[in-house]
């Protein structure tokens, strides 16, 4: 169960709920943009929403590779990525898919675009770099060989990248050269990064742990975390207020994120990620989809999926609230 979710979201009186495990496959990653939010199934399936999950379609990747990473660009537009270099973009909202060159063979873990431009991050240190919309991409020098895990931009210039063994990476020029940035004693791996301007940013992993920024990424302060689990994600909306998803639940801040409380799930959960879209708070995880929306009293599951999307024919399967 979640509690006091919805007043922390909206302010009304602390609600419990459930997440359910009646999702068609387990949920890896998911993005949104404005209203169209797409979740990437763990066998190579997307299931694309238009309207903020009141409807849905069940997408077929046409890859046998392990995807571990999605991009929406618009209702129609969008990128998976995954091992051995597979990038797949789609024109048509998941109908149909084509291959995009990279110029890497390693596996690709986090897509973020600003406008045009888009960031790949993955193993080895790979970052990948598109000046028109995600049709070409070339690499940029990370200056290390530790895998990455999350990759985010302010802006086209402010970037930050994040990884194995305490790896932290920023950029000021769009990622023509990346500084390695050093925290004194942190050695676990980082999972999520997240600005909310140019200057305040947050980042998560394993151990439970928390990093703060309050100068671009220069430098990073530890914040007490209330659980030793791993940290897979950030999120913050216009208001301020944040959410980190964890391995058995969320923790939320209220206080622009010096301090954070849990939020606990009933049941054997891992949540992946936790992402905003234009009205709803979202969390996914192998388990379930969970979303609350304006003037619900609780995150509820998502039970309208359609048939997985990841079956051995490509779907095109109408789902309705």
């Amino acid at each position: 169960m979640l509690r006091l979710l919805l007043a922390v979201l909206f302010g009304c009186l602390p609600v419990l709920a459930q997440l359910s495990s009646a999702v068609p496959c387990p949920i890896q990653r998911a993005a949104a943009k404005g209203e169209n939010v797409w979740l990437l199934c763990d066998r190579q399936g997307v299931y694309v929403s238009p309207d903020e999950g009141k409807t849905w379609k069940a997408r077929r990747a046409p890859t046998e590779a392990k995807l571990r990473a999605v991009a929406v660009l618009d209702a129609r537009r969008g990128f998976v990525a995954g091992d051995g270099g597979t990038l797949l973009a789609t024109s048509d909202a998941g109908a149909t898919w084509e291959p995009v060159a990279v110029p890497v063979k390693d596996n690709l873990t986090s897509i973020y675009f600003v406008g045009d431009h888009g960031w790949i991050a993955g193993w080895t240190g790979a970052i990948l770099h598109s000046k028109d919309g995600g049709k070409t991409w070339e690499r940029q020098s990370s200056g290390i060989l530790h895998a990455l895990d999350d990759i985010f931009f302010a802006d086209e210039k402010h970037g930050w990248a994040v990884g194995w063994a305490g790896t932290i990476l920023r950029t000021t020029d769009g990622g023509a050269t990346w500084e390695q940035v050093r925290v004194p004693n942190v050695m676990w791996s980082m999972s999520a990064v997240y600005f909310t301007d140019l200057n305040n940013g947050w980042i998560t992993g394993f151990n439970g742990q928390i990093l703060r920024s309050r100068d671009g990424g220069r430098t990073w302060e530890p914040v007490s975390s209330p659980v030793q689990s791993w940290l897979t994600s950030v999120v913050f909306d216009r208001s301020g207020r944040g959410w980190i998803a964890a391995e058995n639940g969320l923790l939320t801040t209220e206080d622009g994120g010096s301090s954070w409380k849990i939020l606990p799930v009933e049941g054997t959960v891992f949540l992946h990620q936790v992402l905003t879209s234009k009205e709803a708070l979202w969390a996914v995880g192998n388990w379930g989809v969970l979303r609350q929306r304006p003037g619900e009293r609780t995150l509820t599951p998502v039970t309208n999926l359609p048939a997985a999307a990841g079956g051995s024919r490509a779907s095109g399967v109408d789902a309705t609230d």
